[in-house]
């Protein structure tokens, strides 16, 4: 009975304790958030006393660059029991209420609902912000380009399947500017409705994309069921709860979206398998200490063009990440060349690369400097 009661004591305690922790934790992100107010008043006081006024939507107040540093030193910092990249992800969350706080930004987003695009979207604002689902990678350029949006979020390249060239083809005719990346494991599920009964489904439905990065699993499990391509996992999500005999490739989000269940779980063909994600806005990125660049580049059609094109990075030790081709259609077989590499165009060493490319090259669009994924 005494180590009963000695047990209790030390529950107690150590409740006590706890509820002690949470009541400065309360009070330390009330101060924070106060703090955000703050920052806001100050810049709105700065543009007003060097402008004479404040129009809508001139004062910044997301900072991708002030972010990616904070975070950086989170995981840097800590030293457990929880996990850096944990950490880091409450913080996140810190951050977007309180930018709330500032401005509610909106972001679109590949829709529909549930999409792996809305949620790299909340992994990288966090859940304070207003998103909107839109149809097309194209309508995600517009809304912004437009002003409604005030960031936009699309896909660019997956680690099995590569890029997304529908995301490339817009950057070649947009203004917009690439403000930050998300790096997403994409974990597909078979998902059906309630009470869907493996033995009846008929047709699996899901984005192209899924359907390949499943297609081993698929064949090995479901040979001889019909497969449909729809225009998102959502959408096929949506089918799947309206019809018992359908089964979706989707993920969580569309899963709890659509009130499906999982009928298999981690079924894609690689564990590793990872989606990335750009970030569009509208103003340049300043540089956050660990950054990408990515550029679009016209070369001459002519031996050796493309050699002279990437030796510049080679000679300054920039790290190419990813170079991809396009093409111009401007003219036939002439293409685009889609470069990224490590670096900001404020850095000497990739201006210096840059004024050469501009020089020895029919086009150069530089798309934008951005901090590197952090989470």
């Amino acid at each position: 009975m005494p180590e009963m009661t000695d047990s209790a004591s030390a529950l107690d305690r150590i409740r006590a304790e706890i509820d002690g922790i949470d009541l400065q934790l309360q009070a330390l992100l009330n101060r924070r958030a106060a703090c955000a107010q703050q920052v806001a008043e100050v810049k709105k006081a700065e543009l007003l006393a060097a402008h004479g006024h404040v129009e809508p939507g001139q004062v910044s107040f997301y900072r991708p660059e002030r972010e990616a540093q904070v975070l950086r030193r989170v995981m840097a910092r800590n030293d457990g029991p929880l996990p850096a990249t944990e950490v880091a992800h409450i913080f996140r969350e810190i951050m977007s209420a309180c930018l709330a706080l500032e401005k509610p930004m909106t972001v679109a987003f590949l829709g529909p609902e549930g999409t792996f695009t809305q949620a790299a979207a909340v992994k990288h604002f966090g859940y304070a912000v207003l998103s909107r689902p839109l149809a097309t990678i194209g309508a995600v350029f517009e809304e912004v380009e437009s002003g409604e949006s005030d960031y936009g979020v699309v896909p660019v390249e997956n680690s099995t399947e590569g890029m997304v060239t529908h995301t490339l083809d817009n950057f070649v005719r947009s203004t917009l500017k690439i403000c930050g990346e998300v790096e997403l494991p994409i974990r597909h599920h078979l998902l059906g409705a309630p009470g869907c009964r493996l033995e009846n489904v008929t047709r699996i439905c899901a984005h192209q994309q899924a359907l390949a990065q499943c297609r081993a699993w698929l064949e090995k499990n479901w040979p001889h069921i019909e497969q449909q391509a729809t225009s998102s996992n959502a959408e096929a999500a949506r089918l799947a709860a309206a019809d018992s005999t359908i089964a979706a490739i989707a993920g969580d989000m569309a899963r709890e979206a659509y009130g499906l269940v999982t009928l298999a779980a981690g079924i894609q063909d690689y564990a590793d398998n990872t989606t990335r994600f750009l970030v569009v806005g509208r103003e340049m990125v300043k540089p956050s200490g660990s950054d990408k660049t990515s550029i679009i580049v016209s070369t001459h059609n002519k031996p050796g063009a493309l050699f002279k094109l990437l030796e510049p990075f080679q000679r300054e030790q920039l790290m190419l990440t990813r170079i991809d081709t396009r093409p111009s259609r401007s003219q036939p077989w002439t293409y685009l060349f889609f470069i990224e590499f490590e670096g900001h165009q404020d850095d000497p060493k990739v201006a210096a690369v840059l004024a050469e490319l501009e020089e020895q090259t029919v086009m150069l669009k530089i798309l934008g400097s951005y901090p590197q994924a952090v989470i």
